[in-house]
C-alpha cells in the first residue's frame, strides 16, 4: 500500500497515512436490495391503503342511501279523464211573448216554483179587447145582415112562384117572370155573400180572442224560474223578434254538465261511462254521475277541436245551481281487484344504475321494477296490464302481493362527500 509525501513548512517532508476506498462487499449489496424492498413496500401498502379507504368510504355512502318502498296489493285501477264543464239543467224553456205591449202584472219570479199553465205575467190587454170588441160587432152586424137578405130571399121566392102561375095560365107576361126570377137569383147570392162575410168575422174575432189570450203569459211546463227580463211596466215588441220573458228549468232535481273532452281522448270514451266531479262550492264532496251523450258537433277554438260530453246527475237536494264549474273525472276503463303496482315503482331506476335514461325507458316498456331484496334493490321484469292514473295493473310476472317495490331513492345530506373524503 503507497502512500502520499506532502512537504512540511520547512521543506521537510511528512508521511502521511493515505485512506484508500475499500473493495465492494457482499454487505453493500444486501443494503441496496434493503432500499429497494422499502420502496416497493411503501407502493404496495399505499395501494392497499387507498382501496381500503375508498371500500370503506362507498360503504358508509351506501348505508346512507335510503328506499321508499310500498308493498305490491290489489285493489282498483282507474284509468280517466280529466276535464272541466257547466252545470247546466237538462231542459230549459224559454218563455216569450207572441203580442207586444207593456207588461201590466207580475206573478213569476226567481226561483218561483211553477206548474203548466200556471200565470207567469200579463200584458196590457186593453187594445187587444178593443180588437175583439170591434170584430165581435162585425160578426153581429154581418148576422144582420143576413137575417134581413134571407127575408128579403123568401119573398122573392113568393113572387117567383106567383108569377110562374100566373104566367101559366096567361095572365102575365114572360118579362114579369123573369124579372121575379132575377130577383130572386140576386137575393140568394147575397144570402151566399152575408154567410161568407159571418164565417169572415167570426175568423177575425177568434184571432182576436187569441192575441187577447197571449196577453196572459203562463208557463207551458212545470219547472222552476231561474232567469226574469222583464218588470212591470217595460214594453215588449213582438214585431220582429220574440222577446225573452222567462227562463224556466224543467226539473232542477236533474242536472247535467257539459263538459269539453279533446279530440285526442275521445275514442276512450262511451255512453254509461261512470263520472265523478267536484264544484267550487263543495271542494270536499264528490258528485257522482253517468255519461250520457257524447254530441257529434265539434268545437274548435285556436286549433284545439273538443267535443261536448254530457254528464247527467241527480239534484235532489239542490245543491248544484245552474252555471257551477265543475271538474269532471270521466272513468274510461277499470279493474275492481287487480294486483297493481304505483306508476312512480315503473319510472324508478337506481342511481347507480349505467345509463340511467335508456333503463328508465326500457322499464316503461318491458315492464322492470325495483324490488328490495337482502337490503339491496333488485330488478324484477313483469307483465302490465292496464295502465291507470295512479296505479297499473301486473298480469305476469315475478312479482306477488306483499313485495316491496322501490319509488324513489332517500339520500341524506351526509351522503355527499365531506372534506375528509379520500382523493384519489
Amino acid at each position: 500500500m503507497g502512500a502520499d509525501v506532502q512537504i512540511g513548512p520547512e521543506g521537510a517532508a511528512l508521511d502521511l497515512p493515505v485512506i484508500s476506498s475499500p473493495p465492494a462487499t457482499i454487505g453493500s449489496r444486501s443494503h441496496k436490495r434493503y432500499k429497494s424492498w422499502l420502496v416497493w413496500a411503501t407502493i404496495l401498502g399505499l395501494a392497499v391503503a387507498a382501496v381500503l379507504l375508498t371500500s370503506l368510504w362507498r360503504a358508509q355512502h351506501a348505508a346512507r342511501v335510503g328506499y321508499t318502498t310500498v308493498a305490491v296489493d290489489r285493489g282498483p285501477v282507474t284509468q280517466s279523464i280529466t276535464t272541466t264543464g257547466t252545470v247546466n239543467p237538462v231542459l230549459n224553456i224559454i218563455v216569450g211573448s207572441y203580442v207586444s205591449g207593456v207588461i201590466e202584472s207580475l206573478y213569476c219570479d226567481f226561483n218561483t216554483r211553477v206548474s203548466k199553465g200556471q200565470l207567469c205575467a200579463k200584458i196590457d190587454p186593453r187594445p187587444y179587447q178593443t180588437i175583439v170588441d170591434q170584430d165581435r160587432a162585425n160578426v153581429m152586424t154581418a148576422d144582420a145582415q143576413l137575417a134581413k137578405d134571407q127575408a128579403g130571399l123568401a119573398y122573392a121566392e113568393l113572387t117567383f112562384s106567383r108569377q110562374s102561375a100566373l104566367f101559366g095560365e096567361g095572365v102575365t107576361s114572360q118579362d114579369s117572370l123573369d124579372n121575379a126570377r132575377s130577383a130572386r137569383d140576386a137575393l140568394r147570392a147575397q144570402v151566399a155573400l152575408d154567410q161568407a162575410t159571418i164565417s169572415q168575422h167570426q175568423a177575425e174575432l177568434q184571432s182576436a180572442l187569441v192575441n187577447l189570450s197571449y196577453t196572459d203569459i203562463r208557463s207551458p211546463v212545470s219547472g222552476t224560474v231561474v232567469q226574469r227580463n222583464v218588470t212591470i211596466g217595460q214594453t215588449v215588441a213582438a214585431s220582429f223578434q220574440t222577446p225573452t220573458l222567462f227562463l224556466i228549468a224543467t226539473d232542477l232535481t236533474s242536472m247535467q254538465v257539459d263538459t269539453n273532452v279533446s279530440e285526442s281522448d275521445l275514442a276512450h270514451l262511451a255512453d254509461h261511462n261512470d263520472a265523478v266531479f267536484t264544484v267550487e262550492s263543495y271542494p270536499d264532496r264528490p258528485f257522482h254521475g253517468q255519461v250520457v251523450q257524447v254530441r257529434q258537433a265539434p268545437q274548435a277554438v285556436q286549433n284545439v277541436v273538443t267535443y261536448d260530453v254530457v254528464v247527467r246527475v241527480s239534484n235532489k237536494d239542490f245543491e248544484l245551481k245552474p252555471g257551477m264549474t265543475a271538474t269532471v273525472r270521466i272513468v274510461t276503463d277499470q279493474r275492481s281487484n287487480a294486483l297493481r303496482v304505483p306508476n312512480q315503482a315503473l319510472r324508478f331506476v337506481p342511481s347507480g344504475t349505467p345509463r340511467g335514461k335508456e333503463s328508465t325507458d326500457q322499464a316503461r316498456r318491458s315492464g322492470i321494477v325495483w324490488v328490495m331484496k337482502n337490503s339491496a334493490p333488485h330488478p324484477v321484469s313483469v307483465q302490465l296490464g292496464l295502465e291507470g292514473d295512479t296505479f297499473t295493473e301486473v298480469t305476469g310476472g315475478d312479482l306477488h302481493e306483499s313485495d316491496a317495490v322501490i319509488l324513489n331513492e332517500q339520500v341524506s345530506s351526509q351522503s355527499r362527500p365531506a372534506t375528509g373524503a379520500p382523493r384519489l
